[in-house]
């Protein structure tokens, strides 16, 4: 599975990629406002930072102007993958984007039906929101299934990417599942290392190390 970092925090994305765990990087106008930069500015800095796609998100919401704001997007970078709403306007500018090769992000999907929609429109990635489902007292993990069944009994492209993604357990049962892209923000990634058990077992190596009086170069 894939890790996408969900931030506009270039101290946080530089951190993750050097750890070699980052595949990606999601944004939207959220984030955006909450870095304070100029948003071309912060996402080509992120492009460079990366690799792999980096979702640059529309904020129109009629296709012509998608398209237009689209066209200004995918000029910052190769790697930069348009993130359009799940509405109609949203798959005729994914089809459109598509066609010509661009990546196409749709997100804000909460059904199964809207993600085979967004496959039939040729959408790179789809992004179910696992914790807005769970907020409103919905399965977030079992539409990631439905959608899997659903993408695998036709054998489509598209990528599941499990947004919305609030804690480690989000992470594991979507591993488990099999979905291919996971992003959240750097903290919950992070989160990932923390146990317990490793912490101590740190500690006492540290402590018998320390007895013998001994160092390392």
């Amino acid at each position: 599975m894939k890790f996408f970092a969900d931030t506009a925090d270039i101290a946080d994305i530089k951190d993750l990629a050097a750890t070699g765990l980052l595949d990606g990087v999601t944004t939207n106008p959220s984030l955006i406002a909450k870095s304070g930069r100029d948003f071309i500015e912060v996402t080509r800095e992120i492009c460079a930072l990366t690799d792999g796609p980096v979702s640059a998100e529309v904020v129109a919401l009629d296709h012509a102007t998608m398209m237009k704001e689209a066209e200004i997007l995918r000029k910052i970078a190769s790697n930069v993958c348009i993130k359009v709403p799940l509405t109609i306007d949203g798959l005729k500018t994914c089809k459109a984007l598509t066609s010509e090769g661009t990546m196409v992000n749709v997100t804000l999907c909460f059904s199964a039906n809207q993600a085979l929609l967004a496959a039939k429109a040729g959408a790179t990635f789809v992004s179910p929101f696992v914790g807005r489902h769970d907020d409103n007292g919905f399965d977030g993990m079992q539409l990631i299934s439905d959608i899997r069944l659903i993408y695998d009994n036709y054998a489509f492209d598209t990528e599941i990417l499990v947004a919305s993604v609030r804690h480690g357990v989000h992470v594991l049962e979507a591993a488990k599942i099999g979905a291919d892209v996971m992003t959240a923000p750097p903290a919950v990634i992070k989160g990932l290392f923390k146990h317990i058990l490793t912490d101590k077992g740190i500690e006492g190596f540290l402590a018998d190390w320390a007895k013998t009086g001994q160092a390392i170069g």
